[in-house]
């Protein structure tokens, strides 16, 4: 999968369009992503012995066909790229500006 954990992405589609956020988590065989304070969702919870109940909110997944990575010298969504550099180390870079994105 192209995004990681900790990536800066944009929601490109549905109702959450136009936000960003990090990425906190990724589910690989669901295809989805977890993206911080974007698709919250409500969950009720009863009170039990470890504390009180209420109404809890919590981030939903959301498909990674409607999130882009956001380039940190573009500043804007782009598109990923992979290439081999010369110490045989694939990394992820930037197809406008060119700029690899993968601490290495």
């Amino acid at each position: 999968m192209y995004i990681k954990k900790g990536d800066t992405v944009k929601i490109i589609a549905g109702k959450e369009k136009g936000k960003t956020g990090k990425v906190l988590s990724v589910l690989k065989d669901k295809e989805r992503v977890v993206v911080e304070k974007v698709n919250l969702l409500k969950k009720h919870q009863r009170p039990d012995a470890k504390g009180k109940g209420g109404i809890l909110e919590k981030e939903g997944s959301i498909h990674v066909s409607n999130v882009m990575v956001v380039c940190s010298k573009c500043e804007e969504a782009v598109k990923i790229g992979h290439k081999v550099l010369e110490d045989n180390k694939k990394v992820r870079l930037c197809k406008k500006c060119n700029e690899i994105l993968d601490e290495v």
